[in-house]
């Protein structure tokens, strides 16, 4: 029997089928997609995993892995039939090895992303990788998604950390090329098949990651602006004056900050009144470049901010990146809005919303834009707030995507694809492209028993 099969491979440690300590593994973060599943295993190496996944593939029966479960499209939740085996890799959290000279690490899938970061430190290197749900997102589950966050401007996505990566085939056999090269041409990189398939093409067990040296010294500033037009001429300025020193650049409204201040305690802004929109920046404070300060003086000048706040100290920039990162928690408490992460060119952030302010103001009057972003990289969470009993969430995200891509944009920036959003693919993605994936869905994963109905 598949279930004692199970138990056997992981131990008495490694398996839950208690519907009561399942029960949160089995809800999306968002509360909106509920599953079930047949039994949850919890392997302790990549052993395990392949024995797991081999045992499901001679039985038929779907393997969902899960890292942290902090995602935003269901893409790590078993469905609700109860018949997939629910694959936690939070027991494989080992640092396997930092190499400082070379500016790497290997890492276990099931690490959380911030003792990622802090064991770089410790070692005096840095890891570029940063997002609100940093204290209990797993590695595994970023590369998967290929996640985004703060720091893309800069460093780019998830994608661009990774060195190599070990990965578990639906076969059970494991391709491992953990190489901490920067340049090998070697045949396919293979690596980036798995990252950002959202464990349809094979389940990541670990990864050499790419490491950078310590930033140094950075300077963190909130800056208030009276439109969003303001924060992309605002960073199109600051470029040409910091160079390349902008590590992050966010964008978020007035609504937004004050959700924040509403639901999450001990939050304030440093400014005597609100304003429409904020940008919350940080650059890293290189030699020979000019200051964050006199670049904010500059566009003072110019009347591109109305207002600015440089942080004094560590302790006020972590007021400031608080306030940014409390935004999830903050919007989920005020209540449940249509989410949309999108992403169109910087050049044309402002048009897009902007005919998104006149696309809601036509279809729903009464619905509350709640927008925030990395504007740095052109990815906004473009959330709208639906009145009551309204019925328009899912004509909203039509015409919200159809715009969308009208302005040359995507309909999934850095949340992926999962379960809620399989649908739009092959709308926005053309006939050679679906093809092409489901190629490779097929060679890889011809029982379709490796996350199914997610993404392709």
């Amino acid at each position: 029997m598949l279930i004692d099969r199970l138990k056997e491979i992981v131990g008495p440690k490694g398996w839950v089928t208690d519907p009561v300590e399942l029960a949160p593994r089995l809800l999306d973060w968002r509360g909106a997609v509920q599953g079930a599943a047949l039994i949850q295993v919890s392997p302790s190496d990549v052993t395990q995993v392949s024995d797991i996944v081999r045992a499901c593939a001679d039985a038929g029966v779907a393997v969902v892995p899960q890292g942290g479960n902090t995602g935003m499209c269901a893409g790590a939740v078993p469905d609700g039939s109860g018949t997939q085996v629910l694959l936690s890799l939070g027991r494989m959290n080992a640092i396997r090895a930092i190499d400082s000279a070379n500016f790497s690490m290997e890492v276990e899938a099931g690490c959380i992303l911030e003792n990622i970061q802090q064991a770089a430190v410790g070692a005096g290197r840095f890891f570029a990788l940063s997002l609100g749900a940093e204290g209990s997102c797993q590695i595994g589950g970023n590369l998967a998604t290929n996640a985004g966050g703060i720091n893309v401007v800069k460093y780019g996505t998830a994608r661009a950390q990774v060195l190599g990566l070990e990965a578990v085939l639906a076969d059970g056999s494991i391709v491992s090329s953990l190489r901490s090269l920067r340049k090998d041409t070697a045949g396919y990189d293979l690596k980036q098949l798995f990252i950002g398939s959202e464990g349809t093409l094979g389940i990541i067990s670990a990864a050499t990651l790419k490491l950078y040296p310590d930033p140094g010294p950075r300077s963190t500033a909130l800056i208030a602006l009276q439109s969003s037009g303001q924060a992309v001429r605002l960073f199109a300025h600051l470029r040409e004056r910091l160079s390349d020193s902008i590590e992050a650049f966010e964008l978020v409204s007035g609504y937004v900050f004050g959700l924040v201040q509403k639901h999450i305690p001990g939050t304030a802004l440093p400014f005597a009144t609100s304003a429409p929109w904020y940008v919350l920046l940080q650059a890293v404070a290189s030699e020979g470049d000019e200051s964050l300060e006199d670049a904010l003086l500059g566009a003072a000048e110019t009347q591109l901010i109305d207002d600015a706040a440089v942080a004094k100290n560590s302790a006020e920039a972590n007021a400031f990146w608080r306030m940014r990162h409390s935004i999830a928690e903050a919007e989920r408490a005020e209540g449940k809005a249509q989410k949309h992460d999108i992403s169109v060119p910087v050049s044309r952030l402002e048009e897009f919303l902007l005919r998104g302010d006149e696309l809601l103001s036509k279809m729903v009057p009464d619905a509350q834009l709640v927008a925030f972003g990395h504007v740095g990289d052109g990815n906004l969470h473009y959330n709208v707030a639906l009145p009551d009993g309204s019925n328009d969430g899912q004509r909203v995200t039509d015409a919200i995507y159809e715009l969308v891509a009208e302005t040359g944009g995507s309909f999934s920036a850095e949340h992926g694809i999962g379960s809620v959003k399989r649908k739009y693919l092959p709308r926005y993605r053309g006939g050679s492209e679906i093809a092409l994936m489901r190629t490779l869905k097929r060679a890889l994963d011809p029982n379709n028993i490796l996350n199914p109905g997610k993404v392709i």
